[in-house]
This record gives C-alpha cells, structure tokens and sequence, in this order.
C-alpha cells in the first residue's frame, strides 16, 4: 500500500500522504514551475522533470520526501551530423535533435536503471539511477523512427515506457504517433508491433498501418506483461499476445475515446479508462466526470460516477493523469481543471482530494 501520492502540475510538485483513511497534502515543492513528469522509487527517492519553456528541461532528485532537491543531469541528445536530413513527414519540419519535454520516467526492476521517453522521440537508459542518460541509438537510428510525426503535440514523443517485471530487457514503448515498439534485448534491436490499431485520421489505405498509430497510453499487467491495454485516439484495443496483435473494444460506453488508462496490477482483464469527446472538444461527455471499469477483458463496462461531478464538469484528464495503487484498490486521477480524486474501492465511490490544485500533468503513487 503507497504512503504517498505525487501529482505534478502546471505550478510545481505535490505530495499528498497517507493518515488513516485521509489524504492530505503535506508538501508543496518547486511552485511555479512546470513539473511534466514525477517518479517515485521503491527506495524512497523522488524523480521530476521540469517543462520550463525558455529555459529548457531540468531533472531534480529528493530524497527526503520532496523538502529539497538536487539538480540531476537531462537526457542530451547526439549532435546532429551535417547533412542529415530529418523531417515530420506530415510537416516537413524539421525534427530538433534536443530535448524539449520528459514525457515518460519509468523504473525497471533491474537495480539502479531507469528508462526515459521524450519529445523528440527518443528514448534513454540510466544504469546509475539518474546520474547519467544514455540515448538508445538502435531507436533514434531506426529508420522506422522517420515515419514518427506530431500529433497533439509539434513533434512525435515516447509517453509510455513498459518494462518486463520477471525479465528487464524485454521493453516495449508508445509512441505519439508512431506506434507500439518492443525490444527483447534491452534496447538493442526493436520490433514494430499493434497490428490491429486502427487510425481513422489517416487515408484509408494507411489506416491499419501500425506504424502510424497514435497510442494515447500504453500500460501492461505486471502479473501478465503479454496483456497490454491501449487508449488510442481512435478508441480502446487490448493485446494478450505482448502487443504483437491488438483486438478493438467498441463496447465502452459513454465512449472509448480518452487519454489514460490503467490496469489491474494482478488481474489483466480489469482495467479502468477516463472517457471524453473526441476529437477537438476534449470534455467530459455530457459535461459529466465518469471513470469506465471493466472486470472481464472488455466484455462490459461500468460507468462509475459517485463522488464525481456530473453537471457542467469540464475536465480533461491527460495520459499521465490516472495511476492505481499496488493494493489494487486505490486509484487517483487529476484534471486540468485542478481537480484531484482519490477511490479506495476500485472506483465504485470517489472522495475529492483538492479542487484547486494547478492543472495536473501527471499523477503517480509512490512507497
């Protein structure tokens, strides 16, 4: 069971802790700064990236539960050699070699290695727990990588990194837009997977072409890593072969188009969704905040709304915005909106933990 719940927003870090049966926020850290991603690891450590514009990205560690922090080294991509050309194919801009936001801050069960997902999309490996980042060049080198474009964002970025709990280099990563990857050998060599996605914005001759998927998050069963849940932008669609072959879920209801998803951390076919209005609405549907859960692989759903605003509610809850505790019970998403919910009972009743947080990017549980 998690003593903390870290949530960054548009106005720094928080941490919410455990008392009985209360959440309350016992820190706030790094105000007026944008923190786009946190992590918290089994040791007690504390990982964020900041979003500052003008100013770049910074990492900051804490080790004392978010009273202070130390600068930790960014990711850095390689120079860039004279005469490439790299363009967005749907653009023809060119794709920067530097970073301009963390967007994925994973943990991997080998001690010490932390995995990191960007925008440009690239991907970076620490063997010293955020001491130093080494690009993956196998990937940012794929000739694959060129067909990656920008979606909601200006370029294509990684916001899902999966690592293979009982075998470390078994890694797959999502990909905005550009598809579902997986390597088996820690990054050597990658695979591209999710035949079976569906991208209705794309030609209808290009639209089941899996490298122009746009996965809006990607999440596994840590007991079952071959089941892997999806919330693309054209809907929801499950895997129970490790991602190779992915099956579409029409069944969600008020709809299946979102940005976050998480699943049952022991049972694969129990997955929870925050739907929307899709495409450039973006709002809850009918102005009313619900959480959709199914228990049996997508069969049905539930729509679970108590405790949830259901008249003139416009939240949007981002991919990094919903996270589900190790008990299995307990999950917390936030919204743009600044509004931050807590269930201890798999979703069926929500208690509101604050309605005025700064909008939240990212919520995570931590030990």
């Amino acid at each position: 069971m998690a003593r903390q719940l870290i949530v960054g927003t548009r106005k720094g870090a928080f941490v919410l802790g455990r008392h009985g049966k209360e959440w309350r926020i016992e820190r706030a850290a790094l105000l007026g700064d944008p923190v786009s991603m946190v992590l918290g690891e089994a040791d007690g450590a504390l990982h964020v990236a900041q979003d500052l514009g003008h100013f770049g990205v910074k990492m900051k560690r804490s080790r004392d539960g978010g009273a202070t922090w130390e600068d930790r080294p960014v990711p850095k991509y390689p120079p860039k050699p004279e005469g490439v050309e790299d363009l967005d194919p749907t653009r023809r801009t060119p794709v920067p070699w530097d970073l301009k936001r963390v967007w994925a801050l994973e943990a991997s069960p080998r001690e010490g290695e932390l995995w990191c997902g960007t925008i440009p999309g690239a991907l970076f490996r620490s063997r010293d727990g955020g001491d130093s980042w080494q690009i993956v060049d196998s990937l940012w080198n794929h000739p694959g990588r060129k067909e990656w474009f920008g979606g909601g964002a200006d370029f294509p970025g990684i916001h899902s990194v999966l690592v293979d709990p009982n075998d470390p280099d078994v890694v797959k990563i999502g990909v905005s837009c550009g598809g579902l990857w997986s390597s088996r050998d820690a990054g050597a060599s990658w695979e591209l997977q999710g035949v079976g996605m569906r991208a209705a914005f794309m030609p209808p001759d290009q639209a089941l072409n899996p490298a122009l998927q746009d996965p809006h998050r990607v999440v596994q069963c840590p007991a079952a890593p071959e089941h892997v849940w999806i919330q693309h932008h054209n809907g929801i669609f499950r895997s129970t072969d490790g991602g190779r072959t992915c099956k579409e879920i029409d069944t969600a209801q008020p709809s299946s188009f979102g940005f976050a998803v998480v699943v049952h951390l022991e049972d694969p076919a129990t997955a929870w969704f925050v739907p929307g209005v899709k495409d450039e609405k973006r709002y809850p549907v009918d102005g009313a905040v619900v959480v959709t859960r199914t228990r049996d692989g997508a069969a049905s759903f539930d729509v679970l709304r108590e405790g949830l605003p259901q008249r003139h509610a416009y939240d949007v809850v981002y991919r990094h915005g919903l996270d589900i505790d190790a008990d299995g019970a307990t999950l917390a998403f936030g919204s743009t909106t600044g509004n931050l919910w807590l269930s201890e009972d798999q979703g069926d009743h929500w208690q509101q933990l604050s309605s005025s947080l700064p909008p939240i990017y990212c919520v995570r549980f931590a030990a």
